[in-house]
């Protein structure tokens, strides 16, 4: 054999080899080869249809002994970091919410977002409870979806309410439009007397919701807000719940609750370092299935 015709099998062999080792490589570094997982989606990332819900009470009165003057930051940096499409608030003034739903609109794609506010009653005056700057006090929502065209918000005082207790309790609700319709509420509910937080609870589900689920042919609702009924085993709490509801809470005051087209994918809490005296409360909620449901 030449020297020539040696050479050329060398260089097949040659190349025979290192065929064989970049395939054994390449099925080493497969979905086989057993190194870590791929990670959980970042913030925001979450299967389609769902809704994510941060319920947060700031405690921002400037009354309370809970008031740090830090907490409207705080949350404005929890809603840049989780993105979340619904934001519920108790405790707050009326420009802590226009201060969230900016926070929310600058991180979110399409840089938009609305909200709205309802303001708790004084019971000596008659007006709108205010906070130490001279604010309306009460309860908010945000949402990364515009309102339903053709709706507003809508709100009231509860009927019942702790008479030794000048703050006279409020729920608020908004239809926005994601997918399809859906109802985001909220509401802070006595804390002072058990039994005043079930009539309001119970007015809040048998009459408001149950209201607004015939209105609107039982829309997906989702509602967030500090019940102060206990944590989900708490028989006030089920008593007043429509059958079916799921719900979420952070261990006691907070809860997201939503009617039978969710469930509950997840949930967490958020250490807002001491600017409140409540953590955040993060919940994902996924579509039942079987019918449309609204969607990122």
């Amino acid at each position: 054999m030449s020297d020539r015709s040696v050479r050329g099998l060398w260089v097949a062999l040659l190349a025979c080899v290192v065929a064989c080792l970049a395939g054994c490589a390449a099925t080493t570094a497969g979905p086989d080869a057993g190194g870590p997982p791929p990670g959980p989606p970042g913030p925001g990332v979450v299967q389609a249809g769902s809704v994510r819900v941060l319920q947060l009470n700031l405690c921002s009165s400037g009354i309370a002994g809970c008031y740090t003057g830090r907490s409207t930051a705080e949350a404005a940096a929890v809603v840049r970091a989780e993105l979340p499409d619904l934001v519920t608030l108790n405790e707050v003034c009326q420009d802590d919410v226009s201060s969230l739903e900016r926070a929310l609109a600058d991180a979110v794609p399409g840089g938009t977002a609305v909200s709205a506010f309802q303001a708790a009653r004084n019971g000596r005056t008659g007006e709108a409870y205010r906070c130490r700057n001279g604010q309306q006090y009460g309860i908010g929502l945000v949402s990364r979806w515009p309102s339903v065209p053709g709706s507003s918000a809508g709100g009231g005082i509860y009927p019942a309410q702790d008479e030794e207790d000048p703050e006279e309790r409020a729920w608020l609700c908004l239809d926005v439009a994601a997918d399809r319709a859906v109802a985001v509420c909220t509401t802070h509910l006595a804390y002072t007397q058990r039994e005043v937080a079930g009539a309001q609870c119970r007015y809040l589900f048998g009459t408001v919701i149950a209201d607004m689920r015939a209105r609107d042919g039982a829309a997906p609702l989702v509602l967030g807000g500090d019940l102060n009924l206990g944590s989900g085993d708490s028989a006030d709490l089920r008593s007043c719940l429509p059958a079916g509801s799921v719900l979420a809470d952070d261990g006691g005051q907070q809860h997201v609750v939503a009617t039978p087209e969710f469930v509950v994918a997840g949930s967490r809490t958020i250490d807002l370092r001491g600017a409140t005296d409540h953590p955040g409360l993060l919940v994902t909620l996924a579509p039942t299935g079987g019918r449309p449901e609204p969607g990122r």
